[in-house]
């Protein structure tokens, strides 16, 4: 019988779990399909008999043993070892089943309100892009303990090179892996987390705010007075009252209070969890009231379709949509000016504007002013009059 041994990542270093010999059909006194696998308890190849004299008729016999042989080389090319088999059967759950599985855990997250919207669809895009990579096929994963650090190393390559994305995209990545691999591990469809051995890549700089000029906010102003009002009004609230789009998304007419000139915030809406009450501007209550936005019941969404108010719910994707295909693209804006940046240009300009950054704080929600003042331009923080008058006796 042929002995060599097979493996299926060779390039990866031996994986001795997927080693094994092929299944063979022998007939004689004794009929029967055997093949070697190796045993992690031993450390060596140990063989598999599987009798087939209980099939009386030679032909039915014959024909079950090419089926069996068939099957079993599947099986084996795929990754199965009956003797991890038996001491772990969850690892065997096939690799589109523990996704399948997965996507149902992320949404049942965000239906229970653990997961944000903007969280559960990142998590299914990123296990989209890992599924449809071309190293799943190559590297024959059929179950998830077959990915290991090698072929992770190689997606991970894939995205920096192939796909061109950033580092801050590519450690998002590495963070999600993370979570997703702990997920399979407390499940026990795998032993250990391919991603451990992996490090983040070190960003030299911070974090890249982009702050619209004033020319260009007047030019936005003016074209939205004259082409969508109720897509101002959105601005508005993200740029004055530092709102964010999935929390807009979910603003209804009775959040607002009036007489008192705030917005209520709740816990299910946003970011960090916690309710929270911010300053309704003058300008933005005149236009709401211009747009007869109360007029509409309080159990309305401010931003339905077509960002008027509406019983229906519209998720925060058509803000980006109308500022992409319509803003930005009417008004030839560079692409680096995103919707979201009305909220990073609105808290600097705040700041520019001498307003104290303890009150930007409140407004903006943060949870200490060193967030705050990382929007302070460079260009208007002052010398310490303390300082300036000092002498030491040196």
């Amino acid at each position: 019988m042929d002995k060599k041994i097979f493996s299926l990542n060779s390039g990866s270093g031996v994986n001795k779990t997927k080693l094994w010999t092929p299944p063979a059909y022998h007939k004689g006194k004794e009929n029967y399909v055997d093949f070697y696998a190796f045993d992690p308890a031993t450390g060596r190849l140990r063989r598999k008999k599987i009798m087939l004299d209980h099939l009386k008729s030679v032909r039915a016999r014959n024909s079950y043993a090419r089926s069996l042989v068939e099957e079993l080389t599947q099986k084996l090319v795929r990754g199965w070892n009956p003797w991890v088999e038996l001491k772990a059967g969850a690892q065997f759950t096939s690799w589109k089943e523990v996704c399948t599985l997965y996507r149902q855990y992320v949404t049942k997250l965000y239906n229970d309100s653990s997961f944000r919207e903007e969280t559960m669809r990142d998590y299914l895009s990123r296990l989209g892009i890992l599924e449809r990579w071309e190293g799943i096929e190559k590297f024959s994963i059929y179950y998830p303990y077959q990915i290991d650090e090698y072929v992770i190393s190689q997606f991970m390559d894939y995205l920096l090179i192939e796909r061109n994305n950033a580092p801050l995209t590519y450690n998002n990545y590495l963070s999600w892996l993370h979570s997703f691999f702990k997920w399979m591990k407390t499940r026990r469809y795998i032993h250990d987390d391919p991603t451990e051995g992996l490090e983040r890549i070190k960003r030299r700089q911070g974090k890249n705010r982009t702050v619209i000029p004033d020319g260009h906010l007047i030019a936005i102003r003016e074209y939205l007075e004259k082409n969508n009002r109720h897509f101002l009004l959105a601005c508005y609230i993200l740029h004055y009252m530092f709102v964010r789009p999935h929390e807009m998304s979910l603003l209804r007419i009775r959040d607002f209070q009036i007489e008192k000139k705030t917005l209520l915030l709740y816990d299910n809406q946003t970011k960090n969890r916690q309710n929270a009450v911010v300053t309704l501007p003058d300008h933005i209550v005149r236009l709401m009231i211009d747009l007869k936005v109360f007029d509409n019941p309080g159990h309305y969404y401010l931003f339905g379709d077509k960002c008027k108010p509406s019983e229906e719910w519209r998720d925060s994707k058509q803000f980006r949509d109308y500022w992409n295909h319509h803003v930005r693209k009417d008004l030839k804006l560079p692409a680096e000016y995103k919707f979201y940046s009305l909220k990073d240009t609105g808290i600097t300009n705040m700041l520019r504007s001498n307003t104290d950054p303890i009150s930007v704080r409140d407004q903006a929600r943060h949870s200490s002013l060193l967030i705050t003042n990382t929007y302070t331009p460079l260009d208007i923080k002052e010398a310490n009059p303390l300082i300036l008058s000092y002498k030491g006796v040196l």
